[in-house]
C-alpha cells in the first residue's frame, strides 16, 4: 500500500496539529533552522559556556515548544521538540535512551487512552510525526553516532536527515557529501523517510514530486534569522565575502522544499505513517509483551485488564522518571554543597592568613616602639 499520494483534505483546512523533533549536536544549525522555519525566535541560542564549568558534561534536555503557523491557508498547531545537549558528551548512550524513551512514552499515552472504557475528550496526541537529524557538514561520511541514532529511532518516528550549515561546503563538496551519506544509509539499511511512491498506484504528479524530494536527500539547509535587501526586496540570507547565500533560493539551499514537504504536501502522509504503521507496530509489540507477562495459563484476559495493565506500566514509568529527577537533584545538591565547603575552606584560609598578617604587623609595631 502506498502512502505517498495522501494530501490534506478540506477538513484539515480548519486546522491541524503537527509535531516535529529536531536532533543535532551544538553548532549544527538546529536552532537557526527552527527560527527560520517559524519566522520568529522560537528557540533561544545557546550562550557561550562559562570557562569554569565548560568541562562539566550536561545531560540532554527534551523541550517541547508550541507555535501557531499558517501554510497555504491552513492553520498549523506546530510543536517543536528540541533536544539541547545531544552529541555534546563523550558517551551519548544516555541521550539515545532519552530520545527513544520520549518517543515511546507518547505511544504509551495513546495506548493507555485507547484502552480506557471512557475516553478523555481533552486528551492531546503528542506523538512525534517527523524527526530532523542534523548531520554536521564535515564533507566526509556518516559518523558512528549518526548511524546509531538514525538506526535506533527509525522504528519509532519518520527520520529525515539534513545537512546543517550547508553553505560551509562548496557545491561540488556538498554533492559528494550527499552521495556518501545516502550510500551509508543504504549500506547500514537505515529506514529513513525517503518520500515513498508507487509508480503503479500514484499519479504522475505525486511520483514526480516524491522523486525530486528523494533526490535531494539529505536536505542541504541554510538558515538565517536576518533579512538583507536584494534588488529592493527583503530576502532571508547570509552575507559572505564571496557573495550572498539565500535561504529560499533552491539553487543555494533545500530549505524551501523541506519546509513545503513538512508543513504542506507531506504533512498528512507523515502523520498517517506514524499512526497506521509505526504506532500499530509498537502497539502490537507492547500488547504482546503485556499478554505474555501475565500467567500463560490465563486465556481470559479482558480489555479492561489490558487497560489497567497499560495504566500500571505508565505509572511505573512515571515513578522511574520521578526517581531519576530526585537522583539528579541529589547530585546537584551534593555538588553545590561541595562547592560551598570548598569556598568555606578558602574563606577560612584567607581569614587565617589575615590574622597572621595582623599579628606580624602588631609585632613589628611593638618592636618599633621598643627601639624608640
Amino acid at each position: 500500500m502506498s502512502f505517498a499520494g495522501r494530501r490534506m483534505g478540506n477538513k484539515v483546512k480548519k486546522g491541524v496539529q503537527f509535531t516535529l523533533m529536531v536532533v543535532g549536536a551544538s553548532g549544527t544549525g538546529r536552532t537557526t533552522f527552527v527560527n527560520t522555519l517559524c519566522e520568529s525566535e522560537v528557540l533561544a541560542h545557546k550562550i557561550s559556556d562559562d570557562p569554569e564549568t565548560a568541562h562539566v558534561e550536561q545531560n540532554i534536555r527534551i523541550k517541547p515548544v508550541n507555535v501557531e503557523l499558517e501554510e497555504d491557508g491552513v492553520r498549523i498547531a506546530l510543536t517543536i521538540v528540541d533536544t539541547p545537549g545531544f552529541g555534546d558528551n563523550i558517551d551519548n548512550e544516555s541521550a539515545f535512551r532519552e530520545i527513544a524513551g520520549y518517543l515511546e512514552r507518547q505511544y504509551d499515552d495513546i495506548l493507555a487512552e485507547e484502552s480506557r472504557i471512557k475516553r478523555n475528550p481533552r486528551f492531546r496526541d503528542n506523538r512525534v510525526h517527523a524527526l530532523l537529524y542534523f548531520i554536521p557538514p564535515t564533507g566526509h561520511s556518516l559518523r558512528e553516532m549518526d548511524i546509531e541514532l538514525m538506526r535506533r529511532l527509525s522504528p519509532r518516528v519518520n527520520v529525515i536527515p539534513v545537512i546543517g550549515k550547508a553553505d560551509s561546503l562548496t557545491p561540488s563538496e556538498l554533492k559528494a557529501f550527499k552521495k556518501r551519506i545516502m550510500e551509508d544509509i543504504e549500506y547500514y539499511d537505515i529506514p529513513i523517510y525517503n518520500f515513498p511512491y508507487d509508480v503503479e498506484e500514484d499519479d504522475e504528479e505525486t511520483v514526480q514530486e516524491n522523486s525530486e524530494l528523494r533526490a535531494l536527500l539529505p536536505f542541504a539547509i541554510i538558515g538565517s534569522e536576518e533579512e538583507v535587501m536584494i534588488d529592493g526586496q527583503p530576502v532571508r540570507a547570509r552575507i559572505y565575502p564571496w557573495g550572498i547565500a539565500e535561504v529560499d533560493n533552491p539553487k543555494h539551499s533545500d530549505f524551501s522544499r523541506l519546509r513545503g514537504a513538512l508543513l504542506s504536501s507531506h504533512l498528512s502522509d507523515l502523520k498517517s505513517l506514524i499512526h497506521d504503521v509505526l504506532y500499530e507496530t509498537y502497539r502490537t509489540e507492547k500488547l504482546s509483551r503485556t499478554v505474555h507477562s501475565i500467567d500463560a495459563t490465563d486465556s481470559s484476559i479482558l480489555p479492561e485488564e489490558l487497560a489497567s495493565q497499560s495504566v500500571r506500566l505508565k505509572e511505573e514509568q512515571l515513578r522511574r522518571e520521578e526517581e531519576k529527577v530526585r537522583q539528579d537533584l541529589r547530585e546537584i545538591e551534593l555538588r553545590v554543597q561541595r562547592e560551598i565547603n570548598e569556598k568555606r575552606q578558602e574563606l577560612l584560609a584567607k581569614e587565617e592568613s589575615l590574622r597572621n598578617l595582623e599579628s606580624r604587623l602588631a609585632a613589628q609595631g611593638s618592636n618599633s616602639e621598643f627601639r624608640d
